[in-house]
C-alpha cells in the first residue's frame, strides 16, 4: 500500500471519528433498527380476539369450545347471540365469530354431524386465512379427541403428519431477523458513503482532493476501505444481537456469512460512491440512497413479501436489486446452512453488481476530471 493511499485512508478515519453521524449510521442504527424489528415487528398470529356463540349450552359445546379456550392462538369472548358477536366485530374488537346453534348437541350424533358457523373479518384477507386455517385445525383437534373419548375410531381418511424443515418453532423472528441484516448493510454502505462523498463535493475539499497527484483508483479505494471496515462492525453487531439477543439459529458456516456479508457491503459501498458521484448535494444524495436503495432493500428482497408472489414486471426488476441475493445468503445460512446451490449464485450475482456499481463510480468520477 503506498503512502498517498495510507494518507488517505488516515483521513477518513479521522474524519469518521470527528463526525459522529458515521458512528451513529453504523452502530446505533443498527441497534434501533434490530430492537424495532426485533421486538416490535412480528408475523404470528397469536391471542386472535374470537367471538363464541353458543345458544344451547351443553356438555359438547363445553367440550368443543375449550379447544379454543385453552388455544394459544385465541383469546376467546363469550356472546349472547349472533347479533352481539357480530356488532363487537364490526366495532374491531374480535376478528371472528364461532356460532353453534341451538340443535348442536342433537345434530352432533346424526350421520351428517352438526353445522357451524363461522363468520370471518376479511378486510385484512392473510389474517382472515391465517384464522380459517388456525379454526380447522382446532376442530381437527377436537374431532379426534371427542372420538377417543367415545372409545370410537376417528373417521379422517387422511392423516397429515407435519415436518416443518429450517424454522420448527415457526417463529417470524428467525425469518425477518436475517433478512433485516440486509436492509442495516445497505443503509450502511449506501447512505453513509453517499452523505459523506456528498459532503465532501459541497465543501468543495474533492476538488482539492482530486487536483493532487492520487489517481483515480486511489480516490475510490481511500473512500471504500475506511467504510468497509466501519460497515464491518455494524455486521458484528448485527450478528451478535441476532445470535445473542435474539436467538435466532446460525446453521450455516459464520465465515461464510462474513465472506458474503463483505461482498454485499461492497456492492453497497459501490453504490453509494455512484450516488455521490451523481448527486452532489447531501439532501439529494440521502433522497436517493433512501428511494434507490433502502426501500427496494425493504420490499423488493424478499425480506417480508415473497418474491414469487409479486406481478411477473416486478419480480424482472428485483433482479437489479443487489439485496435479493444478499437475503437469499442470509435466511439460508441461519436457518439451512452452507447450501452452495443457494449461495453460489447469489453470490456471482453480487460479484457482478458490485463491478458495475463500482464501474460506473470510476467513469463518472473520472469523466468530471476532464
Amino acid at each position: 500500500m503506498n503512502m498517498r493511499l495510507t494518507g488517505l485512508i488516515r483521513k477518513e478515519f479521522l474524519q469518521i471519528i470527528r463526525d459522529p453521524s458515521s458512528i451513529a449510521i453504523a452502530f446505533l442504527m443498527p441497534l434501533i433498527l434490530l430492537l424495532l424489528f426485533g421486538y416490535g415487528v412480528s408475523l404470528d398470529s397469536e391471542h386472535i380476539p374470537l367471538g363464541l356463540v353458543v345458544e344451547a349450552p351443553s356438555a359438547d359445546t363445553s367440550n368443543f369450545t375449550a379447544e379454543f379456550r385453552e388455544s394459544r392462538y385465541f383469546e376467546t369472548f363469550a356472546y349472547a347471540n349472533t347479533r352481539n358477536a357480530v356488532r363487537a366485530m364490526t366495532a374491531g374488537k374480535i376478528n371472528a365469530v364461532i356460532v353453534l346453534k341451538q340443535d348442536f348437541a342433537r345434530q352432533l350424533r346424526q350421520p351428517d354431524g352438526a353445522p357451524i358457523q363461522l363468520i370471518l373479518n376479511g378486510v385484512d384477507e392473510n389474517t382472515a386465512r391465517i384464522i380459517s386455517g388456525y379454526v380447522d385445525g382446532s376442530f381437527q383437534n377436537w374431532l379426534e379427541h371427542d372420538a377417543a373419548l367415545r372409545g370410537i375410531r376417528s373417521e379422517i381418511p387422511v392423516r397429515i403428519e407435519q415436518r416443518i424443515w429450517f424454522n420448527s418453532e415457526l417463529r417470524s423472528r428467525n425469518f425477518l431477523v436475517p433478512g433485516l441484516i440486509a436492509v442495516i448493510m445497505t443503509l450502511i454502505g449506501a447512505l453513509l458513503t453517499a452523505l459523506v462523498m456528498a459532503r465532501e463535493w459541497e465543501r468543495g475539499t474533492m476538488e482539492a482532493l482530486l487536483v493532487t497527484p492520487v489517481s483515480m483508483n486511489e480516490v475510490i479505494l481511500g473512500k471504500l476501505i475506511p467504510y468497509f471496515l466501519l460497515g464491518m462492525g455494524g455486521l458484528a453487531l448485527s450478528v451478535a444481537m441476532a445470535l445473542w439477543l435474539f436467538e435466532v439459529p446460525l446453521r450455516g458456516s459464520l465465515w461464510i456469512l462474513l465472506a458474503a456479508s463483505a461482498l454485499f457491503l461492497i456492492t453497497a459501498l459501490g453504490m453509494g460512491l455512484l450516488i455521490s458521484s451523481v448527486a452532489k448535494n447531501q439532501f439529494v444524495a440521502g433522497q436517493i440512497a433512501i428511494i434507490g436503495t433502502f426501500l427496494p432493500a425493504f420490499i423488493l428482497s424478499g425480506f417480508i413479501f415473497d418474491i414469487n408472489s409479486m406481478p411477473k414486471i416486478v419480480q424482472a426488476i428485483t433482479h437489479v436489486i443487489a439485496a435479493r441475493y444478499y437475503v437469499a445468503i442470509l435466511q439460508t445460512l441461519f436457518l439451512a446452512g452452507d447450501e452452495w446451490q443457494v449461495i453460489l449464485p447469489n453470490a456471482a450475482a453480487l460479484v457482478l453488481l458490485a463491478a458495475l456499481f463500482l464501474g460506473l463510480t470510476w467513469r463518472n468520477t473520472r469523466k468530471r476530471l476532464e
